[in-house]
């Protein structure tokens, strides 16, 4: 028997294209959310980035590992994240809620350590970029582990759509954090191992090994045994 769960991670089945609307309509409503938090932090004067980004090599900067996805240096920076984040955050959802946290928590600690790692001192690193390399990690590698011919087209595609930022995840002359954006894209792909479905063996044909107390096989009872031909 085929669970709901199956059904909503096989491309064309009717779970599957529900699963994929409600992942929509959740990232949807992530966007409003980091808009009001930036809104907050330009009331308060960018207060926010400075207390919840990421400060490289500093003890004190090692909370924004897991809050700088939240916050963002202005509206211009949170556009530029809104269409990738709902888009690829709608394919990393619809194959379950609680693979979809534990993988983005992994994403965003492995981004967030290898930005205070790598980068230098003197940057406030704050931003969702890191978290939305990751998913597209996540896609691409959760299409090779398990099959899903779905995952890795929506990666490929997605990477034909932004193949220009691609360039990001590598050093620039700009203040981008590409640190942030080749970690967290290695952190998706180790994601997809950690969490990958597990494939349930097949039900056993082979007949029963096992015996009676009296050393009769029970796979031979069944077949001498009389009225049976």
């Amino acid at each position: 028997m085929t669970s709901f769960d199956d059904d909503a991670n096989r491309f064309g089945t009717q779970a599957f294209y529900a699963a994929i609307g409600r992942a929509f309509v959740a990232m949807c409503m992530v966007v409003p959310g980091l808009a009001l938090i930036e809104l907050i932090d330009q009331r308060l004067d960018g207060r926010l980035d400075a207390q919840l980004g990421i400060r490289p090599h500093q003890v004190s900067g090692l909370d924004g590992i897991l809050f700088a996805p939240f916050v963002h240096s202005g509206w211009e920076h949170l556009l530029a994240n809104s269409s990738p984040l709902i888009l690829l955050g709608t394919f990393a959802l619809a194959a379950g809620t609680k693979r979809f946290l534990a993988a983005t928590w992994i994403i965003a600690v492995v981004s967030g350590l290898g930005v205070w790692f790598l980068t230098p001192p003197n940057y406030l690193v704050v931003g969702a970029s890191g978290v939305i390399f990751g998913w597209l990690g996540l896609l691409f590698m959760r299409g090779l582990v398990e099959g899903s011919l779905w995952h890795l087209a929506v990666a490929l595609i997605v990477g034909l759509l932004y193949g220009w930022q691609l360039v990001l995840l590598f050093p620039t002359d700009d203040q981008i954090s590409w640190q942030g954006h080749l970690c967290g894209f290695f952190g998706g792909m180790l994601a997809a191992l950690l969490t990958r479905r597990r494939r349930e063996a097949p039900a056993s044909t082979s007949p029963v090994a096992a015996s009676r107390a009296d050393g009769t096989p029970v796979g031979q009872d069944k077949i001498n045994g009389p009225g049976l031909r």
